[in-house]
């Protein structure tokens, strides 16, 4: 495997790939004395028990790429921030090894589509004859900000880890007790928890220095006998999204009439019409002409463009005067008009301000790639959102103008701009920015203005986060915090990815992760010839659901394409409550939940314990004989 880049996602991507899936490494990054994460990833270079090496150069050119091995890779990983250098270095890494598997990080989610067909292309091209399946998984884009943005925005608005979008259902992981797990009809139990108290709204958070932690994917048979107050986290669906995709924001913003004229310009041109009508009906009381002819006549009058009533009647004369005077009173009312009317378009393209009074909103600080996603997810639900960015020309901008989002333009760690976004009456504070520090700051004073307030930061150090968390934990019992890490939320896909896998999903519990991922059954000795309960081995994996397409209609990736970008979501081809008799056969395709060193054995299709271990061994609960998939839910 090559990873290209010294950042987070590098870092831990590096470190996903030889620990948990044990892949031989090599990273191509500036330097490893300095940089982004260099220090971090020399000291993985130097760990004895992984296999990683580096090479130093200062962009991933030709050179750099075969000194690297790229010619005999499976699989190379672009993480960098630029899409221009990712796609340069995509390029090349297709030139020199048409084979070779790419998984490219992009901001630009249509560009990145664009980008997966024709390196597609390219390598459908270059090999004639190769498996077209083949074909449609040798690259693919991810963004990190995707990828996180779900785990941090179901936080912030619940309390908990929205987990995947699965065949227009929306599943989430719920803490619940034993006697109230079967609320909702939960499609499985992926964890037990050892002491909760009843909540319907806890998050699944474990302190990291509590060895005393959760249980991940138990046996089904453990749950049998447990006290109802024992807690429990649950895979449950919680409501049924609708087909149709979200109304695009209109192009120029919908402002009401009225709001272009101010109430004393809207009376004056009202009595100024009053006016010319009245005008009209005298002009035809002294011509006795068609009332459509007096009209015509006084409006000629008031804009002083006909002729003089030299030879008429002193009525005439009188109301051709009466009418040029009132013209004259209708220049300025016209100039007024064009001037208020150019000041409402000016307001309505610049950002609107916090309402007064508003509440029960999300604070969003950071304007970035995550705060971008995360804004139109959370504008997607139909949360109110006010949001705060020290940057006029951060990403988000553009969007919270175009759907006019109120925004502050101003530095958070100034007196009085939480405030001024109504922190003390908001439901919720996302901390996005790059910057943990900040982060922290607003986090810590937002705590005080509203104690109760639920908190997400964006925190990268493990460490640092865990023990934030402790104190904030102490010191507001009452209150929710979140730590989340994009670049741990998103290393997992990442590397499932270039193991030629789909990670559709993954949750948070605590600073771990559960995995969400769909394999085939063909070839692998853990699945192939086993029944559902053979299979499953409590604490590492589970299988989930049973993807029920035939196969010459089956996705090559169990995604589907949003805003012209993969965005990795589970279709409705998917049969949940499998039976543990069903016996899964060469051609089938599963979706498993698995810890990431679950994943890892799984993946490989090799059991470390030996050939000869067997489902039962396993701790699996399989029925004897052969079933059949209980309908989705």
């Amino acid at each position: 495997m090559v990873v290209c880049g010294d950042n987070s996602l590098s870092q831990r991507l590096v470190r996903e790939l030889a620990s948990v899936y044990g892949q031989k490494v090599t990273v191509v990054l500036p330097s490893l004395r300095g940089g982004d994460q260099g220090p971090q990833i020399a000291a993985l270079v130097g760990d004895r028990c992984l296999d990683v090496r580096a090479v130093e150069a200062q962009a991933p050119d030709d050179e750099a790429l075969r000194e690297a091995g790229i010619e005999h890779a499976a699989a190379l990983a672009l993480t960098s921030g630029d899409d221009q250098l990712n796609i340069h270095t995509a390029l090349r890494a297709r030139r020199i090894n048409p084979e070779l598997r790419l998984v490219i990080r992009m901001f630009n989610r249509t560009l990145g589509s664009y980008l997966e067909d024709l390196l597609d292309r390219t390598i459908a091209a270059r090999v004639p004859g190769l498996d077209q399946r083949a074909v449609d998984a040798s690259t693919t884009v991810l963004s990190d900000a995707d990828t996180a943005a779900p785990s941090m925005v179901a936080a912030a608005v619940v309390g908990t880890s929205k987990v995947i979008h699965a065949g227009g259902l929306l599943l989430r992981a719920k803490e619940r007790t034993v006697g109230t797990a079967d609320r909702r009809d939960p499609l499985c139990t992926l964890a037990l928890l050892p002491d909760s108290p009843d909540s319907d709204e806890g998050d699944v958070y474990t302190d990291p220095e509590d060895h005393d932690g959760p249980v991940l994917l138990p046996d089904p048979r453990e749950l049998e006998g447990l006290p109802d107050e024992r807690g429990t986290v649950v895979l449950e669906a919680i409501t049924r999204r609708p087909d149709q995709a979200a109304a695009p924001a209109p192009r120029v913003p919908r402002l009401p009439v009225g709001s272009f004229f101010s109430r004393k310009l809207r009376a004056a041109l009202l009595g100024l019409t009053a006016v010319v009508v009245l005008l009209a009906a005298a002009n035809w009381y002294v011509t006795r002409e068609t009332p459509l002819h007096a009209a015509y006549i006084t409006l000629l009058n008031v804009m002083s463009i006909n002729e003089p009533e030299l030879e008429g009647s002193t009525g005439e004369q009188v109301l051709q005067l009466l009418g040029g005077l009132a013209g004259t009173a209708l220049l300025p009312l016209m100039v007024a008009v064009v001037l208020e009317s150019y000041g409402t378009f000016r307001r309505a393209a610049t950002l609107p301000p916090p309402p007064h009074g508003i509440e029960k909103h999300v604070v969003l600080l950071g304007l970035g790639k995550v705060g971008t996603r995360v804004l139109d997810q959370l504008l997607e639900l139909g949360i109110p959102v006010v949001c705060i960015e020290r940057d006029d020309e951060a990403r988000g901008i553009a969007t919270a103008r175009a759907r006019r989002v109120p925004t502050l333009v101003a530095d958070v760690t100034e007196g009085g701009v939480l405030e001024e976004a109504g922190i003390a009456r908001s439901r919720a504070l996302l901390a996005l920015t790059s910057d943990s520090g900040t982060n922290l700051e607003a986090t810590l004073y937002a705590r005080q203005v509203n104690p109760g307030l639920r908190v997400v930061m964006r925190l990268f150090d493990d460490e640092f986060a865990a023990t934030v968390y402790r104190t904030l934990r102490d010191t507001y019992p009452g209150a929710q915090t979140r730590s989340r890490s994009v670049s741990a939320l998103a290393a997992p896909a990442f590397a499932g990815a270039m193991m030629g896998r789909q990670v559709l999903g993954a949750i948070p519990v605590g600073r771990r992760v559960l995995v969400f991922a769909a394999v085939s059954v063909t070839g692998n000795r853990l699945l192939e010839g086993r029944t559902v309960g053979e299979a499953s081995r409590p604490g590492s994996w589970r299988i989930l659901a049973l993807d029920t397409a035939p196969p010459d209609r089956r996705r090559a990736d169990l995604g589907s394409l949003t805003s012209g970008a993969r965005t990795y979501t589970l279709t409705g081809d998917l049969a949940w409550r499998l039976h543990d008799g069903y016996l899964m056969t060469a051609g089938d395709r599963v979706v498993v939940a698995a810890t990431r060193e679950g994943l890892g054995v799984l993946l490989s299709g090799e059991d470390p314990r030996g050939a000869g271990a067997s489902g039962a061994d396993a701790g699996g609960a399989g029925g004897a004989g052969a079933g059949s998939p209980a309908p989705a839910p």
